[in-house]
């Protein structure tokens, strides 16, 4: 048998949650082929002892849907194991589109997911108008990783019913309810994965309307549902945010989601954080996602890995910019920026404005640890006002001294949702609960999650102890893949040949970095890891020792027709 790559020596995790074994992994024309002792010679061979090797990771909550257009290689998610990703989450697509409609769903883009709308509209060719069209530019463009896609309840909403579909307590008529399940109906036939709608609070357009989709009805959700159809995935996020209590709105939410993985037969999944505000909340949402399932239903929470919270520092917003002095630095270089800083007339100035500045400033905590790489423990010694207690300084002296000891590479991060480990640690621990949540490609300038598997594998697993390195694996391939009918996430004779290996000791995140590299120059978070040695997609090595190889052999992961 000729072997065009041998992955020599490594102790495999193949995505099924097995025990670790020592085997070599063949691949030929993109495709594993043998599995164990492989004795023929390959074209090239990777050595691998030592190393973790892995099925390619399976991230299913991204927003690169228009980044894939100018970043074939879809950073920072190469960088951190994963090989194939899904778009069109939360109800936000750029198809179906009407001519001249193309800025209000870029708009609605920018103000739901952080994307800078210049760089869509710059980025993407538009050549489109249905969602089977948005697939076929997916699939003819060169890619890095595979990417399948589902579409947007936003996009179909205002499709149909122009701007009355912002508006609550508006339903659509009977012929526009037929035409947006026609929408659905021909995405999936196109080879859609399924479809997505978003009913939190928390997403709205510009204007401060909410999302299309928003108010919909149990009658327009089980329409567009069916629409979908058996094997499709439906994914939400959830109205569980409001005022009062939580759990009625828990049991709404989980009560329609029910009815229609019942009654259509696709799988659910659903987006869930712990807040505060929102006490034990997930608990609840959990136990019912269980008690679903008992019934046939398929549904599945889906949550991160750590900590989601906005990123601050002096390369991109400070949390002193409430300060006309601070917020000016905006307009600078981060070298000017730091020069500003050394000035002592105007360092003075920059601290004497600020100098009473305390009150929540003990939610913002360092991510730079000693080595260079992040932390997100966030425990009160590590926030900024812990460290100026330590230092015996103010909060923004300590900001000040902190950007330059870093030359400028300081980032706070501040937590928004999942600040409690243990309430995340209780949803990583229950196999019901899938993992998600990366938001890769969205929230450019604030957040940076995409690192989300390095970790659960690093963090979680190897030194935490909370699951068998196997079993991370497992939910980062296999299980991911399962739920969104996708066939990736396996190392077996016949599987498409998507690999990791990895230097699990060595596994470690970088500290985030702000970049101008989308079109127009705009920005946004980065992150690196160190630990991998090599990412391979369809057989092909894409990314070595962190670095892309120029190889683009991403495929577009169409649903059966």
């Amino acid at each position: 048998m000729t072997l065009d790559l041998v992955i020599r020596g490594g102790r495999l995790a193949d995505g099924l949650g097995g025990p670790l074994r020592a085997a070599d992994v063949g691949i030929a024309d993109g495709t594993v082929v043998a599995v164990g002792e492989v004795p023929g010679r390959g074209r090239r061979e990777i050595a691998a002892d030592g190393r973790l090797v892995t099925p390619g990771f399976v991230d299913v909550h991204t927003h690169l849907d228009a980044q894939l257009a100018w970043d074939p290689i879809a950073t920072s998610s190469c960088w951190h194991g994963v090989t194939s990703v899904v778009v069109g989450n939360c109800g936000v697509t750029f198809a179906p589109v009407r001519a001249g409609d193309h800025g209000y769903l870029a708009a609605m883009m920018e103000s739901v997911e952080d994307i800078p709308r210049s760089s869509i509209l710059e980025g993407l060719p538009w050549d489109w108008e249905g969602y089977a069209g948005y697939l076929d530019w997916l699939e003819r463009i060169p890619k890095g990783v595979h990417v399948g896609g589902m579409v947007g309840h936003a996009a179909v909403r205002y499709y149909v019913m122009g701007d009355r579909a912002h508006d609550e307590g508006v339903a659509p008529t009977a012929d526009e309810l037929a035409a947006m399940a026609g929408l659905v109906r021909d995405a999936r036939r196109a080879g859609a994965i399924g479809f997505s709608t978003s009913r939190t609070l928390r997403h709205r357009v510009p204007d401060g309307r909410f999302v299309p989709g928003t108010w919909a009805d149990a009658e327009e959700l089980a329409v567009l549902a069916d629409a979908v159809g058996p094997g499709g995935v439906i994914e939400v996020a959830p109205r569980f945010d409001g005022d009062g209590p939580a759990e009625p709105r828990v049991d709404a939410e989980l009560a329609w989601m029910t009815r229609i993985a019942a009654a259509v037969g696709c799988r659910v999944t659903f987006n869930l954080t712990q807040t505060p505000e929102q006490g034990l909340h997930f608990r609840r949402a959990v136990a019912l996602a269980r008690v679903a399932e008992a019934r046939g239903a398929r549904i599945r929470p889906q949550t991160s890995t750590r900590p989601i919270g906005l990123l601050t520092g002096i390369a991109h917003r400070t949390p002193f910019d409430a300060h006309p002095e601070w917020l000016a630095l905006g307009d600078l270089s981060l070298g000017e920026r730091l020069a500003a800083l050394r000035d002592p007339v105007r360092r003075a100035r920059l601290v004497e404005v600020a100098r009473t500045d305390r009150a929540g400033l003990d939610a913002f905590f360092v991510c730079n640890g000693p080595d260079g790489t992040a932390r997100y423990d966030c425990t009160p010694d590590r926030s900024l006002v812990g460290v100026a207690d330590a230092r015996g300084v103010t909060p923004v002296e300590a900001f000040v001294d902190l950007a330059l000891e870093t030359a400028g590479a300081l980032v706070l991060v501040w937590p928004l949702l999942n600040q409690d480990r243990s309430a995340v640690g209780e949803m990583l621990a229950d196999p019901l609960v899938m993992i998600g949540l990366a938001d890769a490609g969205a929230h450019v300038g604030q957040t940076m999650d995409a690192s989300g598997p390095t970790t659960l594998l690093a963090d979680w697993a190897r030194d935490g102890g909370a699951m068998p390195v196997e079993e991370a694996v497992r939910r980062l391939t296999s299980d991911t893949a399962a739920t969104f009918g996708i066939d990736r996430g396996t190392i077996r004779p016949g599987a498409v040949a998507d690999c990791n290996v990895i230097d699990l000791d060595a596994l470690a995140l970088e500290v985030p970095e702000y970049h101008h590299d989308f079109p127009g120059g705009a920005g946004r978070y980065v992150q690196r890891a160190r630990g991998y040695d090599h990412t391979i997609v369809a057989g092909e090595v894409v990314v070595d020792h962190g670095e892309h190889t120029g190889a683009l052999p991403g495929r577009l992961l169409r649903a059966p027709r």
